[in-house]
Parts: structure tokens; C-alpha cells; sequence
């Protein structure tokens, strides 16, 4: 069922969010020369998938997990996208492609082991990874990766359709926060 409303809205949020695509990547043309980022990611049974997003840093930033990445990387116009989500649209691609979903685990780098280890514990990876989910909304990032496998766990063990649309509904109005950069 949730699969279902995973299509729908990701292909109407593709189509509705067009003509943001085609300026925030004319934009990241301009800010870094490539408007699009793309990263390996830990998908569904620990499966690898292609994760894509705007680019926010530099393009010679390593290829590591937000929290150890210097905020001095971070370009002006990749500020506005991590302050209002926009960075995380291309996504909607990922879920149509049924790589992730709307509400799901946020998908980790494969070089994360403890947080790898601590989800594959709890049976996190049974399901597709997401763009947000109730560690999101509560601010819990992947810097903490013990708490950030239990919170997953516990919204995989209750996720409701309820909690699906609620878990949008909340990124969607700001809640909650992306993973910290550290500061320079």
C-alpha cells in the first residue's frame, strides 16, 4: 500500500517541482559547474543504489557523511537547499525508481559501519531506505548511529498510513533538520 502512494506522489511531485529542477540545476551549473551530486547508499537488504541530490558542497569535498563534512564546503546556494529541503527533490527519482521511499530509514554510506551494524541488528535494511521518518522530524541525524537504529526500528515496527503522510507532512512544514556539518 505504501508502495503504491510512494509512485503516485513521486511522480506528481516530479512533474509539480519541473520548473524548480530546471532553475535550481541552471543555478548549480553557475555555484559548482554540476548541479547534481551523486553517492553510493546502503538501499534494501544492504543492497547499493545510487543516491542523487542537488549539489551543497564544493565538488572536491570527500565523499563522507554529512556530520564529518566541514561547513566551510558548503556553498551559498547549497545553504538555501539544505534550509528548505530543496537538495533532497531529486530523490523523488530514487522513489520512483522504487530504490526508496517517501518515509523510510534515511540511507547511509557504506562506509558507516557502526551505523550499518547497528541497524542490520535491528532489521532496519528490510525495507527501502527513505527521504524522511520520524528520526528526521525529531532531529536525530547520523552522527548518533545507535539512537538513529533504534528510532528507525521503532518507526518501522508502528509505521501506519497515518505516520507515513504525518512524517511528509512534517518535513514538508520544516520540521525537523537535515545531518550536521560540523563547524569549520
Amino acid at each position: 500500500m505504501l508502495r503504491f502512494f510512494d509512485i503516485i506522489l513521486s511522480a506528481i511531485g516530479l512533474l509539480i517541482f519541473l520548473p524548480i529542477f530546471a532553475l535550481i540545476s541552471l543555478m548549480g551549473f553557475f555555484d559548482t559547474g554540476s548541479p547534481f551530486f551523486f553517492q553510493q547508499r546502503v538501499g534494501r537488504h544492504r543492497q547499493p543504489f545510487t543516491l542523487v541530490k542537488f549539489r551543497t558542497m564544493r565538488r572536491d569535498t570527500l565523499s563522507v557523511a554529512s556530520h564529518l563534512a566541514d561547513v566551510s564546503a558548503i556553498t551559498r546556494l547549497g545553504r538555501l537547499l539544505r534550509k528548505t529541503k530543496f537538495d533532497e527533490l531529486p530523490q523523488l527519482w530514487n522513489v520512483l525508481k522504487g530504490e526508496m521511499s517517501l518515509v523510510g530509514p534515511r540511507p547511509c554510506l557504506f562506509n558507516q559501519v557502526e551505523l550499518i551494524d547497528e541497524r542490520a541488528k535491528r532489521g532496519v535494511f528490510t525495507v527501502r531506505p527513505g527521504i524522511t521518518g520520524l528520526a528526521q522530524v525529531n532531529k536525530i541525524d547520523m552522527s548518533t548511529p545507535a539512537l538513529l537504529a533504534e528510532t528507525d526500528q521503532r518507526m518501522l515496527a508502528s509505521l501506519s498510513l497515518t505516520d507515513y503522510f504525518r512524517y511528509i507532512f512534517l518535513t514538508m512544514m520544516g520540521k525537523g533538520a537535515g545531518d550536521r556539518v560540523k563547524r569549520g
